[in-house]
C-alpha cells in the first residue's frame, strides 16, 4: 500500500488526468450502462463545490493583512504593469468570447434558464445586494460577490488592527485550506475519469469536440496576450522594440513553465534570467514572487472564456457593461488564485455568480476546465511566469530611463 501511494504522489498530476481521461473515455463507449462510475464525478465536483467559498475567503483576507506599503517607484510601476496587463488579458478574453463564443455541455440545465443581467442600474443593484449578504450566508450559499467583499473588508481590518500573531494564524488557516484543496486535486484523475465518462456514455465522443473549441479560444486568447499586448504595453514605457526582451523571457522562463505548471517553482529559473539580464538583486527578489501573486494573466483568460461559455450555453445576453465589470472581477479574482493547484478555476463560480449563474451549474465549469488542464494550465503558468520576469525588466529599464532623463 505504501508503495502504490508513493507511485500515486511521485507520478505526475498531469499523466495521471490523462490517464484517468482516457478511461473515462473508453469505459463510456464500451460499458455505458455502468453509470455507478460517474458517482466519481459527482463527488470529485461535490468536495471542490465544498471548500472553493471557505478558500476565497481566507486567501483574499490573508493577503490583504500581509500586504506590506511604502515600496518605491520600480515596485508601483511593476505592480501597475501587472495588474494593467491583468485586466487588458481579460477584456481580450471577453473579445475572443464574444467574437468565437463556445458552449459546454452543462447537466440539468435548459437555454435561457437563468435571467440574463438588466440595465446598468439592475447590474449595480444585484452587485451591490449580493456584496452586503450575511458573510455566513454567503459562504453557506457560495455568494462569491459577497464572500470577496467580505473577505476584502476583513482583511483591511486584519491589517489594521490585528497582531502579528492574529495575522499569521489567518495565513496558516489560509495554508491549511490550500493544502486541503491539494489532497482533493489529488483525486482529480478519478473525478475526470468519472465526468469524461458520463460524458461520453450520453453524448459520444462528440464532447471532445466543444472541448476543443474551448481549448482554441483560451490558448489563442493567452498567446494573443501574451505576443501582442504585454510587449505592447512594454513599449509604451520603453519606447523601443520589446521582443528580444520578450522572445528571451518566454525561451528562459515561459518553456520551463509550460512543463512544471507552477509559477512558484519557476522563481529560481526567473532570478537567474533576471540576473543575466543585469537587473537590481533587491528589486527583483521581491517582484518576482510578488509576480506570482499579483500578474496573473493567463488566470484571467480562464475565469473569464469559461465563465462566459456557461453564460453562452445557458442564452444569456451579457451587455457591454457586465462584461467590462466581468473583466474587472476576472482580474481581482485571478490575483487571489495565485498559489493554488487549480486556483484559476475555482474562482470561475465567483464569476459567474455576477450573471446570476448558480454554483451548481457554475462547478461543472470548473470540471470541464480540469478536463482541458492538461493543455489550459500548462500555457496559463507559461503566460503567467514569463510575464514575471518580462515586467520586472520593464520596469527597471524604464526608472533607469526617467533616471537619465
Amino acid at each position: 500500500m505504501k508503495r502504490l501511494l508513493e507511485w500515486w504522489t511521485g507520478t505526475s498530476l498531469v499523466l495521471r488526468i490523462l490517464g484517468g481521461l482516457v478511461i473515462g473515455a473508453v469505459l463510456g463507449l464500451t460499458v455505458p450502462q455502468w453509470t455507478g462510475i460517474g458517482i466519481l464525478g459527482n463527488v470529485f465536483v461535490s468536495a471542490l463545490k465544498a471548500i472553493a467559498p471557505v478558500l476565497v475567503m481566507l486567501l483574499v483576507a490573508a493577503s490583504i493583512a500581509k500586504a506590506h506599503g511604502g515600496l518605491g517607484d520600480r515596485f508601483r510601476t511593476v505592480i501597475t504593469l501587472y495588474l494593467v496587463s491583468t485586466f487588458v488579458a481579460a477584456v481580450i478574453a471577453v473579445v475572443g468570447s464574444f467574437l468565437f463564443p463556445v458552449t459546454i455541455r452543462l447537466q440539468g440545465v435548459t437555454e435561457g434558464g437563468n435571467a440574463a443581467p438588466g440595465g446598468l442600474a439592475d447590474v449595480f443593484t444585484t452587485l451591490l445586494t449580493n456584496m452586503v449578504m450575511n458573510p455566513v450566508q454567503a459562504l453557506a450559499s457560495a455568494n462569491y460577490i459577497g464572500i470577496l467583499f467580505w473577505a476584502i473588508i476583513m482583511g483591511l481590518a486584519l491589517k489594521m488592527l490585528a497582531s502579528e500573531g492574529t495575522v499569521k494564524v489567518i495565513s496558516d488557516l489560509a495554508d491549511v485550506v490550500s493544502q486541503v484543496v491539494k489532497w482533493i486535486i489529488q483525486f482529480a484523475p478519478f473525478g475526470i475519469l468519472g465526468l469524461v465518462f458520463s460524458s461520453v456514455s450520453e453524448s459520444g465522443l462528440e464532447i471532445f469536440v466543444d472541448y476543443g473549441k474551448l481549448i482554441l479560444v483560451l490558448v489563442g486568447c493567452m498567446v494573443f496576450t501574451s505576443a501582442v499586448v504585454n510587449p505592447f504595453i512594454a513599449w509604451l514605457h520603453l519606447r523601443k522594440n520589446p521582443y528580444p526582451l520578450y522572445w528571451k523571457c518566454l525561451k528562459k522562463s515561459g518553456f520551463n513553465a509550460f512543463f512544471t505548471r507552477s509559477s512558484a517553482a519557476n522563481i529560481p529559473i526567473n532570478m537567474e534570467l533576471c540576473e543575466e539580464l543585469g537587473l537590481d538583486e533587491e528589486f527583483y527578489s521581491v517582484s518576482i514572487p510578488l509576480g506570482c501573486t499579483v500578474n496573473m494573466n493567463g488566470a484571467a483568460v480562464t475565469i473569464t472564456v469559461l465563465s462566459l461559455a456557461v453564460a453562452h450555453t445557458l442564452g444569456i445576453e451579457v451587455s457591454f457593461a457586465s462584461a467590462l465589470f466581468l473583466s474587472l472581477i476576472a482580474t481581482l479574482g485571478a490575483c487571489g488564485a495565485s498559489g493554488v493547484a487549480g486556483g484559476s478555476l475555482l474562482l470561475v463560480p465567483m464569476a459567474c455568480s455576477f450573471f446570476g449563474i448558480g454554483n451548481d451549474i457554475a462547478m461543472q465549469a470548473v470540471a470541464v476546465g480540469f478536463i482541458i488542464g492538461v493543455v489550459q494550465d500548462s500555457v496559463e503558468t507559461a503566460l503567467n511566469s514569463s510575464g514575471d520576469v518580462f515586467f520586472t525588466a520593464v520596469a527597471e529599464f524604464f526608472d533607469r530611463k526617467k533616471k537619465k532623463a
